[in-house]
């Protein structure tokens, strides 16, 4: 996929359907951006190696004391937090063949704890800037601090959240049915190169909602773990940390969408979502954007309906929850839905289209009204 989106990307461009002024322009509004990807993203990769993730869904198993519905109850806080402060994407790579490892390990459905995570990284990423590409490309149209967004957002966030508990607990009841038995804590090889990860991932996330830039928060972080890591280990430091086929994706995507936009994709996207502010225009444009995510991926839905809105607040905020939560329907939805696929593929967990589906048909049209209603709550 990162491939198809560079080539369409540079064809725009090399052709001038695109114009050069338009590529440069895109490309510096996303540099920013791309840079807390890659920077989070080593964050996260070697909070990983240090066994932060392995550590905290034990330390939850050991905690819910073998009940099962509270186990879930902890992956779901676990989840949660995670996208909060280290962005969706984390989420659906590094914690889902954890919590799908630890299922595993106490003899549990691991179904309900892949849908947990799958549904967390995108219904958990409408509180903060980082927690989703889309939120910092929301932010830096609209000029809104990390406080202002989440003076916003955190009431559809908190029902995003509590909804996403009552489809899953319930759809999934008679799997997190039972006990198991306590696992023994988990030993470390290296105790200070985890508590220093630890502590980095806990100290990053207040500075999230400063002002300083979120890129060269992320970026800090980056280094210090990285001189650690060169100190404790240095084997763990390899190119394959940089999501780099992630950021071609990303240019490629933004580049390509800029080109249809020029070319009629705006007008036609205009006349589906309309431009009014009213309270039942927000929800067509929340509608709008979650059915086009669904069919086309959540990120270049974003980026051409965004133009649509043209820096309406309440408009671009409800696109926000189009965006983000629609794409549970179908798996090709989001790129964190698609990351988690292959986590899932590689342990062994298959989760079909229509039982995939089915969940979101149910869920999805709820999260969206609830969602709206609470964003209409802090306007």
């Amino acid at each position: 996929m990162w491939l198809i989106a560079a080539l369409a990307g540079g064809i725009c461009v090399a052709t001038g359907a695109l114009p050069w002024h338009d590529a440069v322009a895109t490309t510096q509004r996303v540099g920013p951006i791309l840079g807390f990807l890659v920077a989070i993203t080593v964050v996260a990769e070697l909070a990983d190696v240090a066994h932060v993730f392995d550590v905290a869904a034990v330390r939850a198993a050991r905690t819910a004391k073998g009940r099962t519905p509270l186990l879930f109850a902890m992956v779901l806080l676990l989840g949660t937090l995670t996208t909060i402060v280290l962005s969706l994407d984390t989420t659906a790579v590094l914690l889902t063949p954890v919590v799908l490892a630890m299922a595993t390990r106490l003899r549990l459905s691991p179904v309900p704890f892949a849908m947990a995570a799958v549904w967390l990284a995108n219904t958990a990423s409408l509180l903060l800037p980082v927690s989703n590409l889309s939120n910092l490309l929301a932010v830096s149209r609209l000029h809104m601090s990390a406080t202002e967004f989440a003076a916003r957002m955190w009431l559809p966030a908190i029902f995003a959240l509590t909804v996403t508990a009552a489809v899953l607990g319930l759809w999934y009841r008679r799997d997190l049915r039972g006990r198991y038995d306590i696992p023994a804590p988990l030993e470390v090889p290296d105790r200070l190169l985890f508590r220093i990860s630890a502590a980095v991932c806990v100290v990053v996330a207040p500075f999230f909602v400063t002002r300083i830039p979120v890129w060269m928060t992320a970026t800090i972080a980056a280094v210090v773990l990285v001189v650690v890591f060169g100190w404790r280990s240095p084997a763990s430091l390899r190119l394959s940390l940089l999501p780099w086929r992630l950021v071609v994706m990303v240019e490629g995507l933004f580049l390509f969408v800029a080109a249809l936009g020029d070319h009629g994709l705006d007008r036609l996207l205009g006349h589906l979502a309309g431009h009014s502010e009213s309270s039942l225009g927000i929800l067509r444009t929340t509608g709008v954007a979650a059915g086009a995510s669904n069919l086309a991926n959540n990120l270049p839905s974003y980026l051409a309906l965004e133009r649509v809105a043209d820096g309406r607040t309440d408009q671009l905020l409800g696109l926000l929850l189009g965006t983000n939560l629609g794409p549970l329907i179908l798996l090709w939805g989001s790129l964190a839905t698609l990351l988690w696929r292959e986590r899932c593929k590689a342990r062994g967990v298959r989760i079909g289209l229509w039982e995939f589906a089915r969940v979101g048909l149910v869920g999805v049209p709820v999260l969206l009204v609830t969602s709206w209603a609470g964003l209409l709550v802090t306007r």
